[in-house]
């Protein structure tokens, strides 16, 4: 990519993309949550607005001494998407102290105000600039040292507050750290309501969503300001692996009488690939699993917008296909031509014992039940993102019952297409056969996980071309 075009496109291209996600994502979250829906009633403005806030972020990354401006239109974007009347972006400095470094107008001083005669709300912004807070310190802090959010419906009381009211009354607050691999960076600060109400769970989550992704863009920030050109290319690139491995889940879920297994590794610093697992309620699952076009930080960015949809909406629907129609429609709305994903989806139902699958143009599912055969099930649909519904054609769905001796695997194309030095391909054969070989064996998903890993680790030499991903789901008899 670097041979067409210039390196300060490159590195403008790369951000406008990381900002793009921010708003996308947040708007999404918005979406699950009825209170707030009034802030999407104007798609018009909010589309002229976020082109005029690309324009400028462009403009304003050519240099990026102006850092105070671009913080200060994050403060913005975030105030509008969230319905606050202020935001705060506090930034923890190299002497240990959080210093305000982008904020909306009228946002008070929260810890030194008392230290300036302040007449006026409108001197307030003036004097944030001086604002200097120590880890512990008051509200701002507390989050900071402590990594945790606070959110308080009713702040007027608060005396770790006392001198900011004096000012400027604040009758809700939000607080959440900006934190990287358990890192704090800085703060979020959020005030008073548009709506005049007290700040809901729905906007502390919207909040929360988008303080993680401001945190790798400041962070990819501070390393242009101090980095070489090669050091800050290999700096964002890393600032993305870590959000993409902040989005996979922690761990596997605990869903008796489903025992589940996950890996992926990537072909290059960024995946496209993807797993995820949804509770959707006490009795169901949904578990995910992705591969966006392409590989590195573009790919990583359809698959943020995949999972975030998929989290934020999967309530809304009854069946798989539904799901699909709707991520389509935003996908292909808000992606170019190039990118699109491949996805599948199992419902779990732990209380009825039965999987719902869906695919969108995805590898089969490979289903082993008790037989010395692999079945392979592959119900119709295509890619999401690539063409609008009425192109689309439709997504089947089929069920089944999950009984003692099932085991089921889902996995991405970067599996059975590796090759080695003869250009052979793994293929679907083998791993339908090492599949088998490791049911009819009884080993655990994990177990059956690192057997296929290590075959296509034996099988080649060559460099890995593409992400591989594998999820497996046994039932928790079939392994005894």
């Amino acid at each position: 990519m670097l041979s067409t075009i210039t390196l300060s496109e490159y590195i403008i291209v790369t951000f406008i993309a990381i900002f793009v996600i921010m708003i996308i994502l947040s708007v999404f979250c918005l979406k699950k949550h009825k209170k707030i829906t009034n802030l999407l009633e104007n798609e018009k403005e909010k589309n002229e607005q976020l082109c005029s806030f690309m324009k400028f972020f462009s403009k304003t990354l050519s240099d990026t001494v102006i850092f105070d401006e671009v913080y200060s239109s994050i403060a913005q974007q975030i105030a509008s998407i969230t319905s606050a009347k202020g935001i705060c972006i506090y930034e923890l400095q190299i002497d240990g102290l959080l210093s305000p470094v982008g904020y909306t107008e009228a946002f008070p001083p929260l810890q030194r105000s008392k230290k300036f005669i302040l007449s006026k709300p409108r001197y307030a912004s003036d004097s944030l600039k001086y604002e200097k807070i120590e880890l512990g310190e008051g509200i701002i802090g507390e989050v900071a040292e402590k990594k945790t959010g606070i959110l308080l419906e009713d702040a007027s009381e608060d005396e770790r507050l006392e001198a900011a009211n004096n000012l400027m009354p604040i009758n809700t607050l939000m607080v959440i750290p900006m934190l990287m691999e358990d890192r704090v960076s800085g703060v979020i600060c959020a005030i008073n309501s548009k709506t005049h109400k007290a700040f809901t769970n729905a906007q502390y989550e919207t909040l929360e969503s988008m303080t993680r992704l401001v945190a790798v863009v400041h962070n990819i920030l501070q390393a242009y300001s101090n980095l070489t050109t090669q050091q800050r290319l290999s700096q964002e690139l890393e600032f993305t692996r870590l959000l993409q491995t902040s989005l996979l889940p922690k761990k596997f879920p605990k869903w008796s009488p489903f025992v589940i297994n996950a890996f992926t590794r990537s072909a290059k610093e960024v995946n496209g690939d993807f797993y995820d697992f949804v509770e959707i309620d006490k009795d169901r699952l949904l578990v995910v699993i992705g591969d966006a076009s392409g590989k590195g930080i573009p790919a990583c960015m359809v698959m943020a917008m995949t999972r975030t949809f998929i989290r934020s909406n999967v309530e809304r629907f009854t069946n798989l296909a539904d799901l699909f129609w709707e991520l389509n429609t935003n996908l292909y709305r808000d992606t170019n031509e190039e990118r699109f994903v491949s996805l599948s989806c199992c419902l779990l139902d732990k209380k009825e014992e039965t999987v719902e699958f869906a695919r969108a143009g995805h590898t089969e599912l490979l289903l082993f039940s008790n037989k010395d055969q692999i079945r392979q099930i592959s119900p119709d649909g295509a890619a999401l993102g690539l063409l609008p519904n009425e192109f689309t054609g439709s997504f089947d769905t089929m069920s089944f019952s999950f009984t003692s001796n099932f085991s089921i695997m889902l996995y991405s194309d970067g599996i059975t297409e590796t090759t080695n030095n003869e250009g052979e391909e793994f293929g679907r054969e083998r791993l339908c056969k090492l599949f088998l070989e490791s049911c009819k064996r009884k080993n655990s998903p994990n177990k059956c996980t690192d057997k296929i890993l290590r075959a296509i680790d034996n099988f080649t030499d060559e460099e890995q071309s593409d992400d591989q991903t594998i999820v497996i789901i046994s039932h928790e008899n079939s392994f005894i």
